[in-house]
């Protein structure tokens, strides 16, 4: 081989050996810069976590909710915000759970203080002072007849009186003059016959006055009015009540059976309760009853003081009473009412009102209290219930006697401690 052809070939394995380190190098950079690259992203990242873990804990304020209190959901709120808020707070302790049944009810009035006027006399109706809806008191009147046969009566007594007057002057003169030895028995017997006559005259006159309504000091008035009409007859009110009927009108004669007016004295009321066959067994006299009106307009406690012996054929339910008080007349007869009554009573050592229960996650809670730097701390608190009525609950674990916790407002905590799980993007 020649010199040159040697040259040649090593030349060409001299280029060669060159251009593979410049590639060996080239190749060594481009991945020590990709290295790098990742490295910077890991560390920008966690610098962005950071970041964020920063931001919230700045965000975290008050009436928010914390969920590094122990591992648990709570909510803190100061003094103020529990003001504001409207929340109660009560200590849990024992209380009974009322066993109750609810019946049907009407306001009636008190028929032991119900009168129905009628007139004693037959007459014809001249004046009247009352209408329906009125008050009146005892003895005030309420309207004027004239009577022909009250005429007739008053008529008779004046004579009777008289006649007796009379009699009584005869009798003494006869006295005296027997005595003397003037007149003969005979004329004293038959003045004293004519005095006891006249006695027995009166009297039947006076009893009739009676029966027509007249007491002792209004025949006593009577006889000093001689002067007035006999044939004025005053219809008066036995008693203070007011007016829930009228039957006259002016110039209407009223028969001596004729009701003329109705008066209640409306201070007390009787509420009938209607005791269904289920329930006759566990109504009694004595027992307690919560009685209201459609809505809860009208409330009040009462007690049964009768229970009647007798079911009604048509309805096939017995009869309950209650006496209410009614001084502001605000309980109108007619009223229909539901009566609440307690058949039974059962003691729990924790109650609560219903109001304090919420829901989560489809189990009862309470709000329990706790304080932390100067703030009450809400602790949501899963329990388990009793026996209940329509106002309380029996609380059968979780709930410590002395614990205290919400009363009113519980529905407050829940909705602000979903609003700070909302803001925080969970879900409960």
């Amino acid at each position: 081989m020649s010199n040159n052809k040697k040259i040649v070939i090593a030349s060409i394995v001299l280029v060669s050996l060159v251009f593979v380190v410049l590639l060996v190098q080239r190749s060594s950079k481009t991945d020590t810069g990709r290295g790098a690259a990742s490295i910077g992203k890991e560390h920008a990242d966690h610098k962005d976590e950071d970041e964020k873990h920063e931001e919230h804990a700045d965000h975290k304020g008050e009436g928010e909710k914390d969920e590094e209190h122990d591992g648990e959901e709570v909510l803190k709120l100061t003094k103020q915000e529990i003001q504001e808020f409207g929340i109660k707070i009560l200590s849990a302790g024992s209380g009974s759970i009322k066993k109750q049944i609810s019946l049907p009810g009407e306001v009636n009035i008190n028929a032991d203080r119900l009168a129905h006027i009628v007139p004693q006399v037959s007459g014809l109706v001249r004046k009247i002072y009352k209408t329906l809806g009125d008050t009146v008191k005892t003895g005030e009147l309420m309207a004027i007849l004239e009577s022909r046969e009250l005429a007739d009566a008053k008529s008779t007594y004046f004579v009777a009186k008289a006649r007796l007057a009379l009699a009584e002057a005869n009798f003494k003169r006869e006295e005296g003059l027997w005595g003397k030895k003037i007149s003969s028995e005979q004329e004293y017997l038959v003045a004293k016959q004519a005095l006891a006559e006249g006695n027995i005259e009166l009297s039947a006159a006076e009893q009739k006055l009676h029966a027509l309504g007249f007491s002792e000091t209004a025949l006593e008035k009577l006889f000093h009015q001689a002067h007035m009409k006999f044939t004025r007859y005053e219809i008066r009110s036995p008693f203070n009540g007011t007016v829930t009927e009228k039957h006259i009108t002016i110039g209407e004669k009223l028969m001596n059976d004729s009701k003329a007016f109705a008066i209640a004295d409306l201070s007390t009321v009787w509420i009938n309760i209607s005791i269904y066959q289920k329930d006759m067994p566990f109504v009694e006299v004595g027992q307690k009853v919560e009685i209201s009106t459609a809505g809860n307009l009208l409330s009040a406690d009462g007690i049964i003081s009768y229970v009647g012996p007798l079911v009604g054929e048509r309805t096939r339910t017995a009869t309950a009473r209650v006496v209410l008080p009614n001084p502001e007349r605000r309980w109108k007869p007619g009223l229909f009412v539901k009566a609440k009554v307690a058949i039974r009573a059962f003691n729990a050592s924790v109650v609560i009102p219903k109001s304090a229960i919420q829901t989560i996650d489809d189990e009862p809670v309470v709000f329990v209290l706790g304080k932390e730097a100067g703030k009450e701390v809400f602790t949501p608190r899963h329990i388990s219930l009793g026996k209940s009525d329509d106002e309380s609950v029996e609380i059968t674990s979780s709930l410590l006697p002395g614990e205290r916790y919400v009363s009113e407002g519980a529905f407050t905590i829940k909705s602000q401690m979903a609003k700070g799980n909302f803001e925080s993007g969970h879900s409960h």
